[in-house]
This record gives C-alpha cells, structure tokens and sequence, in this order.
C-alpha cells in the first residue's frame, strides 16, 4: 500500500522513504500505482452508476409485467 504523508515523503508497506532517496525507476514505478489507484477508482465510480442504472431499468421493467394472482 502507498500513502504520501507529506510532499517530501512517501509511506510505502507501512515505511517511510525521503522521494529523494528514490530511484528514478522506483520514482516512475510509484506514478504508475498512483495513476492505475486513479483509474480504478475512475472504473468503480462508474460500476456504481452502471448498477444504479441496472437496478432503476429493473424496477421499470417490473413496474410493466403484467400482474399475475398467486
């Protein structure tokens, strides 16, 4: 897990590094966690409205069956 605590400083599995210790690798491998976390969460907002819209053509959808006796 990644969690910047300052500009300066990144919490990375629960250790803190300095982003200046940092390799540039290591520096270029943490803005593609911090763009694939934002995607993700861009991918969830989205399933969420899909859901919502599920869930609201369902409702419509029984609202129109014919009703039936038991």
């Amino acid at each position: 897990m990644v969690a910047t605590t300052s500009p300066k400083n990144v919490t990375i599995d629960g250790k803190q590094y300095e982003l200046k210790d940092l390799s540039d690798n290591a520096k270029s491998q943490l803005t593609n966690l911090r763009v694939t976390d934002q995607e993700i969460e861009r991918l969830n907002q989205r399933l969420a409205i899909a859901q919502t819209a599920r869930a609201a053509y369902a409702r419509a959808l029984n609202a129109e069956l014919p009703k039936t006796e038991q």
